[in-house]
C-alpha cells in the first residue's frame, strides 16, 4: 500500500468518526432543515454583509438554479431573506435571519460540545496535531474559512 493510499484510509477512518458527530448534532433539526440546507445557512453565517446568489451558488458548489430552489425553501422556513442589490437590481443578495443564526447556533454548540469531549481525550501534543492537520485537510479541500465570503459580500 502507497503512503498516499495509508493516509487516505486513514482520513477514511476519522472522516467516519466526525460523521458521526456531525449526524448527532444535526439531528434534532432534520425536521426542520435538510442538510444541504444547513449547509447554507452555515455558508451564510461567516459572512459579514448579504451575498450575491451567483456567489453562494459557486461557494456552494451547485449550479445556481439548483441554489435558488434551495433558497425558496429556507426563505419560505425563514431561515434567510433575499432581497435586490440596490447597486445592481439584475443581481439578487441573501442574507441570515435571526432565525437561522439559532439553527445555527443550536448545531454548532451540539458540534463543539462533542468535539470538546473528543478532544479532551487527547494530550496536548496530540491536540496541537490535530488542529495542524484539519487546518491543512480543510484549506486542500477548498472549504471557506472565516471570512473568505468578504470578497463576495457587498
Amino acid at each position: 500500500m502507497s503512503e498516499l493510499d495509508t493516509s487516505a484510509a486513514a482520513v477514511l477512518t476519522a472522516s467516519r468518526a466526525l460523521l458521526g458527530v456531525v449526524a448527532r448534532s444535526i439531528a434534532p433539526e432534520l425536521d426542520r432543515v435538510t442538510v444541504p440546507q444547513f449547509r447554507v445557512l452555515v455558508v451564510l453565517s461567516t459572512a459579514a454583509a448579504p451575498v450575491r446568489n451567483r456567489d453562494l451558488a459557486e461557494t456552494l458548489g451547485v449550479h445556481p438554479s439548483t441554489f435558488t430552489r434551495n433558497a425558496d425553501r429556507l426563505v419560505a422556513g425563514g431561515w434567510v431573506r433575499r432581497a435586490t442589490n440596490p447597486d445592481n437590481r439584475r443581481e439578487t443578495l441573501v442574507s441570515l435571519t435571526a432565525a437561522g443564526k439559532r439553527v445555527v447556533d443550536r448545531v454548532t454548540a451540539r458540534r463543539r460540545d462533542e468535539i470538546r469531549e473528543i478532544l479532551a481525550r487527547l494530550e496536548p501534543a496530540e491536540r496541537s496535531l490535530v488542529l495542524d492537520a484539519m487546518a491543512v485537510f480543510a484549506r486542500a479541500a477548498g472549504e471557506p474559512d472565516v471570512g473568505d465570503l468578504a470578497e463576495f459580500s457587498i
